[in-house]
């Protein structure tokens, strides 16, 4: 799936109807590459997740950001980190964005802010899954305890 999504890209397409055949195979490679380590990190990071809005995916893993402005279903390497595990936010549902914006932003390592009210402040993926949740969002791959979906 990276493999044919890095062969479709714009420039790669074009580099090949130039006759630049090696050098576009070579970028796709650095570009499955990249996009196998970002699959690895949220395979291994407790808070890595992936989120989904009218705004576009996002793929969270700690410090990194990796997005689209498409839906999950157009983002491959989102759709694999769920495929594999990585827990999904669906927040498309979700119509009080007010109260969504305001929420405390996931922690990035691990660690729990004591106080997780206002603003700059950081809560565990588990307690932005409530939070989320009981605003309307869906929850895939759910990491909380006696959860499935």
């Amino acid at each position: 799936m990276l493999r044919a999504t890095a062969a479709s890209w714009w420039r790669h397409r074009e580099l090949r109807r130039t006759g630049q055949t090696a050098l576009a195979q070579r970028l796709e490679r650095q570009t499955v590459l990249r996009d196998l380590g970002y699959l690895k990190q949220a395979a291994s990071l407790p808070n890595a997740h992936v989120i989904c809005g009218e705004g576009g995916t996002f793929l969270h893993l700690g410090w990194t950001t990796v997005s689209t402005f498409a839906p999950i279903e157009r983002f491959p390497l989102a759709t694999l980190a769920v495929a594999r595990g990585t827990p999904f936010i669906d927040i498309r549902l979700v119509t009080d964005v007010i109260a969504f914006a305001n929420l405390p932003r996931v922690t990035r390592d691990g660690s729990v802010d004591p106080d997780s009210s206002g603003p700059g402040k950081s809560v565990s993926l588990t307690t932005y899954i409530d939070m989320v949740e009981a605003l309307g969002g869906r929850i895939a791959n759910d990491p909380r305890p006696c959860r499935s979906t």
